[in-house]
């Protein structure tokens, strides 16, 4: 019988990560490079991603690969693929993190955010990345290890993709009513929908020995204003937002072998703030 801590283990195993120049990117990338495996940085945003990479090389001691593509166009992530065959000759775990958080406002347009007044154009690119680009993934990697007989896809939801975001804390004072920010209807969408995604994969490529479930953070602490900080930790009962490192116990579980029965679900990490 394995040791606990053997199970969590992801010893030259290649994790491809989108998103990778982010925030959780990073800690995504952390936590495999810690357990002894190979994280593969995918994103658009070239210099934080090299700045990701090289952070990542001088914390961990982990020489990354990293690749500046575009995860909403098909044959670019087909030719990362090819080369990561090449490399590496397999692919173990795809992290599906990539996604637009669209601002609440944009500069000089009060009620750019509310639905009556969101651009057509910003949710077609806001959904092409957060689950087109999740859906290309799975094409071009998710593929490849059905074809290994083994893998693990684990797909960045939110809370938002279990409740509705509470527009009060978007709100100003002084402003009309049809002129209060709202967080826009795309990120809701996105997260509902990668949710949807991931029970989808789940069953599609069981039978060739590919996992998928979903990690459904809660808002992470990021230097955000003090007012919205006050007025989201109120709808907490752990009564804070999250720390960036704080997700790491979870990809571990997710990406490693000490979830081998876990299959379709949704692994909500939100301080509480969806049970009340």
């Amino acid at each position: 019988m394995a040791s606990v801590e053997s199970l969590f283990r992801l010893d030259g195993r290649v994790a491809v990560i989108t998103g990778g120049a982010g925030l959780l990117g990073y800690q995504h990338a952390a936590t495999i490079a810690g357990l002894g495996g190979i994280p593969v940085l995918l994103d658009i945003n070239d210099e934080a991603l090299a700045t990701n990479a090289a952070r990542l090389a001088e914390e961990t001691g982990c020489q990354a690969p990293s690749y500046v593509v575009d995860i909403t166009e098909l044959q670019a992530l087909e030719a990362v693929g090819q080369q990561l065959l090449a490399e590496h000759g397999r692919v173990d775990i795809l992290i599906n993190n990539a996604a637009r958080n669209p601002k609440v406002e944009s500069a000089g347009d009060k009620d750019f955010s509310r639905l009556e007044h969101f651009p057509w154009e910003q949710w077609q690119l806001d959904l092409n990345v957060g689950l087109g680009g999740a859906f290309n993934c799975a094409k071009v990697f998710g593929a490849q290890m059905a074809r290994q007989g083994r893998g693990v896809i684990v797909n960045i939801a939110s809370d938002l993709g279990v409740i509705a975001p509470d527009q009060r804390l978007y709100r100003v004072d002084g402003r009309e009513a049809e002129q209060q920010p709202v967080k826009p209807v795309t990120y809701s969408v996105v997260k509902h929908g990668l949710i949807g995604l991931t029970k989808y994969l789940a069953t599609y490529w069981c039978e060739q020995g590919v996992r998928c479930n979903a990690l459904s953070p809660g808002g992470v602490y990021a230097g955000q204003n003090d007012v919205f900080v006050s007025k989201l930790t109120q709808l907490i009962p752990l009564g804070r937002m999250a720390e960036a490192d704080e997700y790491r116990g979870a990809i571990a579980f997710l990406c490693s072998d000490a979830s081998t029965y876990m299959n379709g679900a949704n692994l909500v990490m939100d301080g509480g703030r969806s049970t009340w």
